[in-house]
């Protein structure tokens, strides 16, 4: 093998390595989680469990999620901290977050989770995913579809609870409670005990792409927790590990859950 020919082999090489990484859509796919074990509350069942973690939702892959800066939860118009009632716990073998919330009176309940900012040194940012949960309780369907006042925040369209499985989920984006235009919303379904696998990596991570009112929708095919997340770039920096000055990815984030179309018998 000429010298010439060697070059060309081993910049073949370092071109396939380069775009294995780069076409691999799901790497930087992350996905703060607030998940309840009961979507919905009623007579019958007066309270969930709720975890609070930071993962790959598709993939099972967890990563370690610190001590939130706040877990909160708004119900007509007032915002009650939660805090102090979280418990460390495990998710995905991470390290994740619970608390259990007691229900006492109808209503919808968003709850939200802003997490200490996340160092992604394979990015070279750090990561702040508001991520919220709305849960109605004892037959309560008012204002779920008002804004909790996040720095960014995905507001549904389609009621967030009672659905089922093909629906149709719509939403609108906002950042500073405005619409964010043309946003991109990458969607993950939570593939909770990792029985689904992927028809090809870009089946991990769906992306869709809001229109100029920052309204987008997505088909929900399987029942269970859909995750959606629209990032945006802050208009501030925060240090890095090393003391530098870097720039921070906002998140908004939306969990839905879908329940699986009823069938009958004869």
């Amino acid at each position: 093998m000429t010298f010439s020919s060697h070059k060309r082999v081993v910049l073949a090489a370092i071109c396939t390595l380069s775009l294995s990484t780069l076409v691999s859509p799901a790497a930087d796919a992350h996905f703060g989680m607030v998940i309840a074990d009961q979507p919905i509350i009623s007579q019958e069942n007066r309270s969930a469990e709720i975890n609070l973690s930071f993962s790959h939702p598709f993939e099972n892959i967890g990563m370690d999620l610190s001590s939130p800066a706040k877990f909160s939860v708004t119900v007509a118009g007032t915002t009650t901290d939660l805090t102090k009632t979280i418990v460390e716990s495990s998710f995905m073998d991470h390290a994740s977050w619970t608390t259990t919330y007691n229900f006492k009176r109808p209503g919808v309940y968003q709850f939200v989770m802003e997490p200490t900012p996340y160092w992604e040194p394979a990015e070279d940012v750090s990561i702040i995913h508001y991520t919220k949960t709305i849960i109605p309780a004892f037959g309560d369907d008012e204002g779920w579809d008002e804004p909790v006042g996040l720095p960014t925040e995905i507001v549904p369209m389609l009621r967030p609870f009672g659905n089922y499985a093909g629906n149709l989920f719509v939403g609108q984006v906002l950042i500073n409670g405005k619409p964010a235009a043309g946003s991109e919303i990458e969607v993950e379904f939570f593939n909770k005990g990792n029985t689904l696998t992927a028809t090809s990596d870009y089946h991990i991570t769906q992306l869709v792409k809001a229109d100029n009112d920052g309204v987008f929708s997505f088909s929900c095919p399987l029942a269970g927790w859909w995750g959606f997340a629209a990032l945006s770039e802050a208009d501030y920096t925060l240090k890095d590990p090393e003391g530098k000055e870097k720039g921070v990815e906002l998140g908004a984030l939306l969990w839905v859950y879908f329940d699986k179309l009823p069938t009958t018998s004869k």
